[in-house]
């Protein structure tokens, strides 16, 4: 039995549709956790959310965010990152 051209078309396309739908999946378990952290430093106060694969991965993200926002230049950045967020709260 010979493959036509036509059918040929069409299990590329299914098999592109299934590829696309593996790759929505995995992305969006890698994202399953998001959190909303808020830090302080230097008298200034300020919140961010982020999404992440695990609570230390979206805290850690929304603490960089909290972090660049409150600090000036990379040395307060990295100070400000070495110190733990003031709240941390799980939204999903």
């Amino acid at each position: 039995m010979a493959i036509t051209r036509g059918s040929m078309r069409l299990i590329l396309f299914l098999g592109g549709l299934l590829l696309a739908g593996v790759l929505v999946c995995i992305t969006m378990q890698q994202t399953r956790i998001e959190c909303e952290v808020c830090v302080t430093f230097k008298g200034g106060t300020h919140c961010a959310k982020a999404r992440g694969s695990s609570s230390a991965e979206a805290i850690r993200s929304a603490q960089e965010i909290d972090c660049q926002m409150l600090a000036n230049g990379r040395d307060e950045n990295m100070v400000c990152l070495d110190n733990p967020p003031s709240s941390v709260r799980q939204l999903k």
